[in-house]
């Protein structure tokens, strides 16, 4: 059985854009996933730690037959493939940054995982790539993609070229 998941993508050090294209394509041939799906990428303004550089983010839609757990130790086992090194800062700078923001119509919300992401209703950043791929998904408890959109300020946040 496969299931439908949404995966954020962000970072802010270095060259944060080849970095996002080649985790992607890493997760692409990571058996029991298969990429339907991506976003554009975009420049965003740094959330809670303002004193940083602007993040670039995107999104992608996976088919997976990993439970949400496997799915989750595997972009966890991606981003230390990169460099991140996960010190317990929240929100501070980093190399790369692969989040499970959906897992189906899945509520899970146990010491490892929450999903629908409990903040998402109110992240731009994560609204507007996720609304390039997956407008009409509903997110469980949360709402449409694009009215979760259309209720955030993303002012600040330029599609790239």
């Amino acid at each position: 059985m496969s299931v439908i998941a949404f995966i954020g993508l962000g970072g802010n050090l270095g060259d944060v854009r080849l970095r996002l294209e080649a985790a992607i394509g890493v997760l692409a041939v990571t058996p029991g996933i298969r990429v339907t799906a991506r976003s554009r990428f975009y420049r965003t303004p740094p959330w809670g730690n303002v004193d940083q550089p602007d993040f670039v983010n995107a999104a992608i839609a996976v088919e997976t037959s990993l439970g949400a757990h496997a799915l989750l130790d595997a972009l966890l086992s991606t981003e230390r493939a990169f460099g991140r090194v996960r010190d317990g800062e929240r929100w501070g700078p980093r190399t790369l940054d692969l989040d499970l923001l959906a897992y189906g119509t899945a509520i899970i919300d146990d010491d490892r995982l929450a999903v629908p992401h409990p903040r998402i209703a109110e992240r731009a950043f994560v609204l507007l790539p996720l609304a390039d791929i997956a407008p009409d998904a509903v997110l469980p408890g949360q709402g449409r993609v694009a009215d979760l959109l259309a209720a955030v300020d993303a002012a600040e946040c330029f599609p790239l070229a």
